[in-house]
């Protein structure tokens, strides 16, 4: 670590994804065909009808001055009308939405926002990798709650100790969860928020993967949930939904205090979203749906052959409900860690360790489905040879 570095960031563990990056280069250099099964970027364009709106919206001199910090009035107003239409959830677009550029930022800042450095957040055991990244870059603790493959891996916050609740701020879940693929119950959501309550904890439910499920489930919003609105943020991305990742838009919506709290923090540090990409959003909320049907159909169809393979190969995995991941259990004889790196080496298949997600992702790796099926096919027969 370079000599100008805070200390904090000797606690900080390589970007997992940034990592995938630089060893798929690396492999490439020297000749090798590489094929990524870790980053969940999805291989399919953005809808033409959205891009057809950016076209309009990036001429529009209007657009190209500073945004609104908390998000344009038209974009808040569209991301209400997209809750109300998908979940039946009514949110007041003045006061309980934020605009974000990307869940990632959004989930980054919320630990300058609402939790004190030495105060504790409670994060899952596996998740995204930003719930813990956080917390090191606000000089603040995470408590991992457990989420093994007997408890369904649905985090299990009631086994949180006394003394480490009394000492916690906030609490994150994910559902359907990045990297497992395992979806929660109503009733579920319901025991979180009453925890929450109970012990005066903000409730954060990161609902990227919405629209990505399988078999005619449909994913709701904690929002639903009665008392929601006292103690919970959920945030919303157009990436994975409209095949938007490079966009860098999305929402939070929830508690009013506390998305008034999240706005000062945000004012502070960045500049908001350019509003031309507001405006291609607004039309990815409002336009034609059709697109994310015809998506799911594929990731399910990928999802299916992933799942027959893995069978014919002995290997166990969690039953995918949703996101476009498989979370695959690691042979035996291997640490997470040990059989990822065997996968790249030997077959120059990236997928990613388990433990990139968080302690109880030992023993487990995660495949991503956004690729294209015949790299996909083949990816999983170098697998199968090794």
């Amino acid at each position: 670590m370079s000599h100008f570095a805070a200390q904090r960031l000797e606690n900080l563990p390589p970007y997992l994804f940034a990592e995938i990056d630089r060893k798929k280069a690396e492999l490439e250099a020297e000749g090798h065909d590489v094929i990524s099964l870790g980053i969940g970027d999805p291989d399919k364009p953005t809808p033409n009808h959205i891009v057809d709106a950016m076209a309009a919206a990036i001429r529009n001199p209007k657009n190209h001055h500073y945004p609104s910090y908390a998000g344009s009035p038209a974009y808040r107003k569209a991301c209400a009308q997209f809750m109300k239409t998908r979940f039946g959830v009514e949110v007041d677009p003045a006061t309980q939405v934020l605009a974000m550029i990307g869940s990632k930022e959004g989930i980054a800042h919320l630990f300058p926002a609402f939790v004190d450095p030495g105060a504790y957040t409670l994060i899952p055991g596996v998740g995204y990798p930003v719930y813990s990244g956080g917390a090191i870059l606000n000089d603040s603790l995470s408590h991992w709650m457990p989420m093994t493959e007997e408890n369904g891996f649905l985090a299990d916050f009631e086994s949180t100790p006394d003394d480490i609740v009394a000492k916690a701020q906030m609490m994150i879940i994910s559902y359907p969860n990045n990297p497992t693929g395992v979806a929660a119950d109503p009733e579920y959501f319901d025991r979180a928020i009453a925890y929450a309550k109970a012990h005066n904890l903000l409730l954060i439910h990161d609902n990227a993967y919405c629209d990505v499920a399988y078999d005619g489930f449909k994913p709701t919003s904690i929002l639903e949930r009665p008392g929601a609105m006292d103690c919970c943020l959920e945030f919303f991305s157009t990436s994975k939904s409209y095949n938007m990742t490079g966009w860098r838009c999305a929402f939070v919506a929830g508690n009013t205090e506390a998305i008034k709290t999240f706005g000062v923090v945000k004012s502070n540090i960045d500049s908001g979203i350019f509003t031309a990409v507001q405006d291609a959003a607004i039309e990815a909320f409002t336009g034609p749906q059709d697109e994310i049907a015809n998506m799911v159909a594929l990731y399910q169809h990928r999802r299916d052959l992933v799942m027959a393979t893995l069978d014919k190969m002995g290997i166990r995995y969690a039953y995918t409900k949703g996101t476009i991941f498989m979370w695959a259990r690691v042979p035996e004889g291997y640490t997470s860690a040990e059989y990822a790196e065997k996968v790249l080496m030997e077959a120059h298949v990236i997928v990613a360790a388990g433990t990139a997600y968080g302690p109880d992702g030992e023993g487990w790796f995660r495949m991503s489905l956004a690729c294209e099926d015949d790299r996909l096919v083949e990816a999983l027969d170098r697998m199968s040879k090794l």
